[in-house]
């Protein structure tokens, strides 16, 4: 793990992004998409981000990229504006070598920089034994939801687990006016 290095994702990263993705979603129950999206699509997705001024960023070892996570806007409505959702994904024979770890560290890093308040994962498949509940519950998240049956894939039943990180205060301090989702807000971004 010494040798990974963590840094904003860029368009050049695209391919190996989809192909990690495109693992997660033919062979795993993280993603609840069925199929995998395309290069194009993969593409429109990091652009959207990119715009939204929210972190992306890819673990990389040896000009190798081994892993990705970003934080995206959680609903578009602007009450919702603090809260980001994040996803983590690490290519198949990276996993168990600390990769999201420090990805997740350096995500929360990036959205607590930015001023946002909670970080929620929707997790699917959230068994408590499940890899991404276990890294979550390390980073310091708490459960605070599940929902049952909510995703069928791979022939069986998914429940969806939500848990939460609260950053620069959570709910107990007023909004920072100098933060990015009250500067989005005051420019008219972020609309009903």
């Amino acid at each position: 793990m010494s040798n990974i290095a963590i840094r904003p994702a860029t368009p050049a990263d695209l391919d190996a992004i989809t192909e990690i993705y495109a693992d997660a979603v033919a062979n795993g129950t993280a993603s609840y998409e069925l199929e995998p999206p395309s290069r194009t699509e993969m593409g429109t997705r990091f652009a959207a981000l990119a715009a939204g001024g929210f972190p992306y960023l890819v673990a990389e070892k040896a000009g190798a990229v081994l892993g990705y996570a970003y934080a995206g806007a959680f609903r578009p409505r602007p009450a919702y504006r603090f809260i980001v959702e994040d996803s983590v994904y690490v290519a198949p024979d990276a996993k168990g070598q600390g990769v999201g770890l420090k990805l997740m560290q350096s995500l929360v890093a990036a959205v607590e920089a930015a001023g946002f308040r909670q970080i929620v994962a929707v997790i699917g498949d959230g068994r408590a034994d499940s890899a991404s509940v276990r890294l979550h519950e390390k980073l310091g998240f708490r459960h605070s939801g599940r929902l049952e049956g909510s995703g069928y894939k791979h022939g069986r039943w998914l429940d969806t687990v939500f848990m939460q990180l609260s950053l620069n205060g959570g709910a107990s301090l007023p909004p920072d006016p100098d933060s990015l989702p009250e500067r989005k807000f005051r420019q008219g971004e972020l609309k009903n």
